[in-house]
């Protein structure tokens, strides 16, 4: 069984032991999102001529362990908001990444800016939830997901004045992505099976991206010259969590990565 199996696998558990009406929570969840404004995280990554920073919370991860399980989320936030990230990504799977929703609901509190909800999402309910805790994107792994879930997870978070990342890692992941009308498009350089990073991954499935998606490449970013080959490629934002996370001076390591996008 791989990382991504047996994380997913203890989700779906999770998920089948979850009693609540959708009917009612989907109620809940958008009478919500009737009071936000839609759109604000697709538009924080189409802004600027500088390479935007999705900067993330992170404790710790199942390949390398504990990163840093004292942080504060709300300290770390502000500290991002500082160096200019365009948004905040929160990890909220606590079994395998000691993140919470209260990690989450702290850092957007701290920072005011928009949120990205990181984690496994295995449920319709898992979309609705992350509108309640305040979240403006959900993450949906295309590995994990079939189509249909995909499909009805998109839809559930447009419906909730939401953005859905939706990540893929090879080319076969990219066109189910674009052919279930996915806008905002993530490339995890690192392969959930086994954790490994493949650095030329971003590039390679950047040319493949049409012109209206807003892509975003994921791990093994770790500077300024990472930074400026994904722009390079076609990229207007990059998500980083370890390396910021780890950085003697936070705020400096996004303004590092934000580099000049080609004009």
């Amino acid at each position: 069984m791989t990382y991504l199996d047996g994380i997913v696998a203890w989700h779906r558990r999770r998920a089948a032991s979850d009693t609540r009406d959708t009917a009612i929570l989907f109620a809940e969840a958008e009478a919500f999102a009737g009071t936000r404004e839609a759109g604000v995280f697709l538009r924080a990554l189409r802004d600027g001529a500088l390479l935007n920073v999705i900067a993330e919370v992170k404790r710790r991860s199942p390949s390398k362990g504990d990163i840093d399980v004292r942080l504060s989320p709300d300290v770390l936030a502000v500290e991002y908001r500082t160096g200019g990230a365009a948004a905040i990504s929160v990890l909220t799977d606590g079994p395998h990444f000691g993140g919470s929703v209260s990690d989450l609901i702290a850092a957007r509190s701290a920072c005011g800016l928009p949120v990205l909800r990181k984690d496994f999402t295995v449920d319709v309910r898992d979309v609705m939830d992350a509108c309640l805790m305040g979240a403006d994107a959900v993450l949906l792994i295309v590995a994990a997901l079939t189509d249909d879930e995909l499909r009805s997870f998109i839809d559930c978070a447009t419906r909730l004045r939401m953005a859905a990342l939706v990540e893929v890692h090879d080319g076969r992941e990219l066109d189910r992505a674009l052919g279930l009308g996915a806008e905002l498009v993530g490339v995890n350089q690192r392969d959930l099976r086994t954790f490994a990073v493949d650095t030329n991954r971003a590039v390679e499935l950047a040319a493949r991206m049409p012109g209206h998606i807003v892509a975003v490449a994921e791990s093994g970013i770790r500077g300024a010259d990472d930074a400026r080959r994904c722009a390079g490629a076609g990229y207007r934002a990059v998500l980083v969590g370890e390396h910021l996370v780890r950085s003697a001076d936070r705020a400096e390591a996004i303004r590092e990565l934000r580099v000049p996008l080609p004009s």
